[in-house]
């Protein structure tokens, strides 16, 4: 199954995902969708490294699936943190 690598920015706790280039971008169709498992745990180390320099923290691996071309996170809370609340606001 397609992967991400998730995390929050660190200077803003803005949820960030890993692009081409080893960049943090705020739109997940922005991040790199991994298909291979070893390419997924090195662009996992790369994030681990970026976190031991306090760019991000908790970077994760999460599965997402690709729809009409843009990847949705198989999991709600990744879903949500992806997109935002389930619930509009009054």
């Amino acid at each position: 199954m397609p992967q991400m690598i998730i995390a929050n920015r660190l200077v803003d706790g803005v949820v960030v995902f890993l692009a081409p280039g080893d960049e943090w971008e705020t739109a997940i169709d922005a991040g790199a969708v991994i298909e291979d498992g070893a390419e997924a745990q090195r662009l996992l180390g790369v994030a681990k490294q970026h976190e031991e320099r306090c760019v991000v923290v908790d970077p994760n691996l999460i599965e997402v699936k690709v729809e009409n071309g843009r990847p949705k996170p198989t999991a709600i809370r990744e879903a949500i943190r992806a997109f935002g609340p389930t619930v509009t606001p009054f």
